[in-house]
């Protein structure tokens, strides 16, 4: 394990039977439009309704009312004498006319009108007048106004989109930077819950932004720039949104992949950009996340490098420490890979201290519970102190998720208050995953992974040196048919080798108390075999506790950087050095296994006991597999069990 790995709840899962299936990193508002919406979209529709309704009024506009008669009907009306007058359209054959009451009327006639109506006409007196109707404005000028007009409208679509990426095209060496004022964000030290030693260096350059005098009379030079470093999740951007609401100037806050686009020397215009931006402003505050997008180290990795990048890089240098110095600009940036980041960028003068954020101890994680948990219902009978305690190598937004998974179980359970169960709940499918209740076992699975859990706390209840028992259960979790918990007492930063080596018996349990019980070996010990060889691997190779290898130290085992890896040949051993770290690391683990075969036969009728409790609670807590452990150091020995798994 790597890092504070082994501060972490030691669990120990019962792999399934098989290989595993297997398993499956917005835009802001002001940026997903357009700058310069114009009208909106129903206006358009508008538009084209009121064009329609103007040509159906020009094509039918004109003509007499009048209601509608049947030709028939205006032939016998001729022959009555009832017709004071008729208008004929020669284009259409429409007839509109008028009867010798006064009234209106109209009809629809012959395109070529007949003889024998026009001498019915004339014999009856009838007024006729013929007309030929003449195209109206728009039916006359339309067809050739049409084409100019779409036209038009395209080019003006052009000229417009063309602006806009030429105004895009004129910015795009402009800072991408975020000013925050004195009042926005809200966010204060008070916010941030532990971490007093970070907060108190940062203080300082709060301070020397709000009262420079004060250190100027003294002749002390505030640091141009702090870095702070630290696991993902631990708290480093509140920390700077902290210092934003503290500091009473200016505060510009940008992230590292900002700086990069597809046109060379757009990153270095946009540093330039950002320093001039905070030089308007006297006293400002320059705040990077993940700076290692572009503080990489020069000349490094496949092909020599990225030169946008180092362009960006070598602009940001001269800025933070070149010809012409910055005054009252400090800057704050942060990365969870210090490891990568150019020599010149963390020299004094720019990056003058570098801040750990490491993740939280026990009383910091606990006041970091007590933030998170503001404004929840807390059942009375939850401690923090205990769901601190069973969190270590939990970051801030780990516990932040903690909390929120607890809250979700307990409104899906039907409760009106958060509990112990529902943050055990969280904390096991954080870690492990979510429980599958549905997944059904058979008898003999049960009772073998019953064996394998029990075997793995009956070690960790009679070692010494081990980590206490938390509990120890046999309902499938994620990917293991069963887990079980340990949870330190405090956090520890260092270990024995005494704790080391109790810890590989624990690891071995499952393994021994199946050949033990069952007389075979299963695939369930597949997970706690990887761990437990690469902690015996590490043993002998890093930390000298092997007598034949001694004092020396092989495979660093820290997170190789690409590009180095490539141009420097890591230092490398001999194969005499090869087969003895294997025979030590193999003397090891089989040390591991007699002491723990050893334990679990002389344990045997606890072993048995903790079985037939998992077998009849399905979880049973640490207290209690104590207390099956000594009840069944006083019981003579249970006979081996004969019947072997299939």
């Amino acid at each position: 394990m790597a890092g504070r790995a082994p501060a972490t709840p030691t669990m120990f899962p019962m792999s399934q039977q098989g290989p595993p299936s297997p398993s499956p990193d917005g835009n802001e508002s002001g940026r997903s439009g357009r700058a310069d919406a114009g009208w909106p979209k129903w206006t358009l529709y508008l538009l084209l309704l009121g064009f329609v309704v103007v040509v159906l009024l020009s094509i039918n506009g004109g003509g007499s009312s009048g209601d509608a008669i049947s030709y028939s009907a205006f032939r016998e009306a001729m022959q009555e004498d009832r017709v004071e007058s008729i208008e004929f359209d020669n284009s259409s054959a429409r007839i509109t006319g008028e009867f010798t009451d006064g009234e209106k009327f109209t009809t629809t006639g012959f395109a070529q009108y007949p003889e024998d109506v026009l001498t019915l006409a004339k014999e009856n007196d009838v007024d006729v007048k013929p007309k030929t109707a003449s195209p109206g404005f728009l039916e006359s000028w339309l067809p050739l106004l049409l084409p100019f007009a779409i036209l038009g409208l395209v080019l003006w679509m052009l000229n417009r989109r063309a602006s806009g990426q030429m105004g895009n095209i004129m910015s795009i060496g402009r800072s991408k930077a975020k000013t925050y004022s004195t009042e926005r964000p809200g966010t204060t030290f008070a916010d941030v819950a532990g971490y007093e030693e970070v907060k108190t260096e940062i203080t300082e350059v709060v301070d020397f932004l709000k009262h420079p005098e004060k250190f100027g009379q003294i002749g002390a030079r505030i640091p141009k720039g702090i870095l702070l470093v630290g696991p993902p999740g631990t708290g480093k951007t509140l920390i700077a949104r902290a210092v934003a609401g503290e500091a009473g100037v200016p505060f510009l806050s940008v992230s590292g992949s900002d700086f990069m686009e597809m046109f060379v020397g757009v990153g270095a215009s946009r540093v330039r950009d950002l320093f001039q931006s905070a030089k308007k402003m006297g006293r400002a505050i320059i705040f990077i996340d993940e700076i290692d997008s572009i503080g990489r180290k020069r000349g490094a990795g496949l092909g020599g490098g990225h030169d946008e990048r180092e362009q960006t890089l070598n602009q940001m240098l001269s800025e933070m420490d070149g010809f012409e110095a910055t005054e009252g600009i400090v800057m704050m940036a942060a990365t969870n890979r210090p490891d990568i980041l150019d020599p010149a960028l963390l020299r004094p003068g720019r990056f003058d201290r570098q801040v750990v954020v490491p993740l939280p101890e026990a009383s910091e994680r606990l006041a970091i519970l007590k933030v998170h948990t503001k404004g929840k219902r807390l059942s009375a009978d939850l401690d923090l102190n205990v769901v601190s305690r069973g969190t270590p190598g939990m970051s801030g937004a780990e516990l932040s998720n903690l909390v929120n998974e607890a809250a979700l179980h307990a409104v899906r359970k039907g409760r009106q208050e958060i509990d112990n169960q529902d943050f055990e709940y969280a904390r096991d499918r954080i870690l492990m995953g979510a429980t599958r209740e549905s997944m059904a076992l058979s008898d003999k699975e049960k009772e073998l992974t019953a064996y394998h859990e029990a075997g793995h706390a009956v070690c960790a209840a009679a070692l010494e040196h081990a980590d206490p028992l938390h509990k120890v259960t046999i309902l499938p979790i994620g990917m293991a048919l069963g887990v079980t918990h340990q949870l330190p007492v405090e956090d520890r930063h260092s270990y024995d080798q005494h704790y080391l080596e109790d810890s590989l018996v624990v690891m071995m349990g499952g393994r021994v108390a199946e050949q033990i019980v069952f007389g075979v070996m299963t695939t369930g010990a597949g997970n706690d075999l990887e761990r437990a060889t690469a902690r015996a691997r590490r043993m002998v190779t890093q930390w000298g506790m092997s007598p034949k290898i001694g004092p020396q130290a092989w495979d660093g085992g820290g997170e190789v950087f690409l590009g180095e890896e490539l141009m420097h040949q890591r230092e490398g051993y001999s194969g005499r050095i090869a087969n003895i770290i294997d025979e030590e690391v193999e003397r090891i683990l089989r040390e591991a296994e007699e002491r723990c075969r050893t334990l679990l036969t002389d344990n045997r009728a606890g072993l048995t006991m903790v079985a037939r409790s998992l077998l009849e609670h399905e979880t049973v807590d640490g207290a209690t597999v104590e207390r099956l452990v000594r009840m069944g150091a006083d019981d003579p020995p249970v006979p081996a069990e004969s019947t072997p798994v299939d």
